[in-house]
């Protein structure tokens, strides 16, 4: 395993992977490499990495400077990034905004789920975000946040890791179980000294509370206690949409 790979399963955001080996995709005569290598370009870019050099490129892809030099220059030239001369360094460029608005405009959930969201967010003072499945991480479509909420520093656009966060392993709690179990495989692929903790943590409280975000009150009608431990609290899940929505209290409490 490379150190891109580790960073990964420690901080999705920290390289642009999931896991997946380009080798074991040159079995697949479908797969275009070439096309792989420039979205993974792409990929390096978010929060905190705006501004990209070739040497950072090739560092965060592990791929030869000349081989992303040529890949900056077609991306360029086709309007996804941005170069500026005077430091030589590169940023997505406006094709991208395109690219974005008519993935974000294209999920009919983040228009229906969205009043919801906002009426959980301000009657539990909490920051609610709906995600969906980005590989081996968590992508935010929306989020709400009530009106004391703690401000976190994630918004749409926002990723996650899929194995360490709670609206991550709430996805694998109710995600189909093909999915599940094709989710287990890349992890422990991609790290297999770290899998045993990871595998227990996706198998132990989490599908219970995952599956019984749907009802939140006990058999008397009282409302179940919030466990201080949660991060974060799954309160609805869509298969078809292949999105989860997770609500993280601003300071959980017995009893509320």
């Amino acid at each position: 395993m490379n150190a891109a790979d580790e960073a990964l399963l420690a901080d999705p955001e920290a390289a642009p992977g999931d896991g997946t080996k380009e080798d074991g995709a040159k079995e697949d005569r479908h797969f275009v490499t070439a096309l792989a290598r420039g979205l993974a370009v792409l990929a390096c870019f978010g929060p905190g990495r705006t501004s990209l050099a070739n040497h950072d490129l090739a560092a965060a892809c592990g791929l030869p400077r000349s081989t992303v030099s040529r890949l900056t220059y077609t991306l360029t030239k086709l309007g996804y990034l941005h170069h500026t001369a005077e430091t030589g360094r590169y940023r997505l460029g406006n094709a991208t905004i395109a690219l974005s608005s008519a993935a974000l405009g294209g999920l009919d959930v983040r228009g229906i789920a969205r009043p919801v969201l906002r009426a959980v967010a301000e009657a539990a003072n909490a920051s609610v975000g709906l995600g969906v499945r980005d590989r081996l991480s968590m992508r935010y479509v929306d989020c709400q946040r009530g009106p004391a909420a703690i401000s976190l520093n994630l918004d749409t656009g926002s990723r996650i890791s899929l194995a360490r966060s709670a609206m991550g392993r709430a996805y694998v709690a109710v995600c189909p179980e093909r999915e599940r179990e094709s989710i287990y495989e890349d992890l422990k692929a991609l790290d297999p000294v770290a899998w045993p903790a990871l595998r227990a943590a996706s198998t132990g409280r989490w599908p219970s509370i995952a599956r019984s975000a749907a009802a939140p009150r006990s058999a008397s009608g009282r409302r179940r206690s919030a466990p201080s431990a949660w991060a974060s609290i799954p309160v609805a899940a869509c298969r078809r949409c292949r999105s989860i929505a997770a609500a993280r209290p601003s300071s959980p409490t017995p009893g509320s």
